[in-house]
């Protein structure tokens, strides 16, 4: 193995996100201001100090400290992720939004457990990996650790709920899985038992069903859990070729629930059109391109491992967002990286960009 200069490439990949995103998201802002009459300054604040600031900070830091710390690092960081997880369920500490308890209150700023939790599980499951290495293939070594970390994820995030995050992670831990070996009968196992999960927490809670029912028929209750599906593809469908223009969408001021969250990229599609659309899905796609070619170009299993969770993580949580505004999956709450608000989420993307351009020195 020799030390080769970062990948170009993945971090041209990952400013023009974060630009386009910033761009996206100021515009969207507008409409969250207007429609609760708060400071617009305020609202892009935020989200430029803690997302934009503190994370290129990060990003910075990382890809110059050496990526094989975090190992010595990983239980401790994911026993710390589950402990906030569970602190959000605790008075005058976590605090809801929206009927889902997935915060803790510092005062100006608010910090979601669950991402932390997404990027702990990436490291503690990578140094697991590395540590049983073609043990991964087998139900002591490989199957029974991921199931016993699904358990306790889904539990709680499942509990908070964030249905969504939870997807996002058990995605990646399988991602992880197979490229490190797993055999696909136990993927298939997983799954089958993740479907059956699903289809019973559907039933024991009905905001779920009614996400699928939705989907099923976007005009299902249209003025109910179908409005901000009806609302996303009107938006969508506004934009057609080239879009409104920056700043010039109409559903974000007073249709669009979330505008700088779940549904921002309806609000990308209105303003910048079909063309503006695909270019942003090509550059998620030549971010995961980038990514999973770092992985397969290191020869240690804890970096391989930990590079499939990281972009798996991103892409993965982005495309959700996506497929659900364009009704080709459920709406399942997640916001799109690199773009939406949620100053936390922009942090961890940030960091573990930084972790990922640090492996990428490291080449065969």
């Amino acid at each position: 193995m020799r030390l080769h200069s970062l990948d170009k490439s993945f971090l041209l990949a990952t400013v023009l996100l974060v630009v386009a995103g910033f761009f996206i998201f100021t515009s969207a802002a507008m409409g969250l201001a207007a429609r609760q009459s708060i400071s617009y300054t305020t609202v892009i604040g935020k989200q430029f100090a803690l997302g934009f600031v503190a994370g290129t900070f990060l990003l910075l830091i990382f890809s110059s400290i050496s990526y094989r710390r975090w190992r010595g690092w990983a239980l401790w960081l994911f026993i710390i992720a589950l402990a906030a997880c569970a602190a959000v369920f605790l008075p005058k500490i976590g605090f809801s939004y929206n009927g889902a308890r997935r915060w803790i209150d510092f005062g100006p700023f608010s910090f979601q457990p669950s991402e932390l939790l997404k990027f702990a599980a990436v490291i503690y499951f990578a140094a697991w990996i590395a540590s049983v290495k073609k043990g991964v293939a087998t139900v002591r070594s490989g199957l029974v650790p991921l199931a016993v970390m699904s358990i306790l994820i889904a539990a709680l995030l499942i509990k908070e709920p964030d249905t969504g995050t939870c997807a996002v992670i058990l995605t990646a831990l399988l991602a992880m899985f197979i490229s490190a070996g797993g055999k696909w009968r136990h993927v298939g196992l997983m799954a089958l038992i993740g479907a059956l999960a699903l289809g019973g927490l559907a039933l024991a809670r009905p905001y779920l069903m009614e996400r699928f029912l939705t989907f099923f028929d976007p005009s299902h209750d249209a003025l109910g859990s179908g409005y901000q599906i009806q609302q996303a593809l009107i938006a969508v469908g506004s934009g057609q070729t080239f879009g409104r223009g920056f700043g010039q969408g109409i559903q974000k001021f007073n249709f669009l629930p979330e505008p700088v969250g779940d549904s921002i990229f309806a609000v990308a599609a209105e303003e910048f059109g079909f063309v503006g659309s695909i270019v942003l899905i090509g550059l998620i796609i030549f971010f995961a391109l980038r990514g999973y070619r770092i992985a397969t170009r290191t020869s240690d299993p804890f970096a391989s491992a930990l590079v499939v969770g990281f972009v798996t993580t991103i892409v993965v949580q982005s495309f959700l967002n996506i497929s659900a505004m364009l009704a080709v999956l459920p709406l399942v709450g997640v916001p799109l990286i690199f773009v939406s608000q949620g100053g936390t989420a922009l942090l961890f993307a940030l960091t573990e960009v930084g972790i990922i351009l640090n492996v990428s020195k490291q080449q065969k």
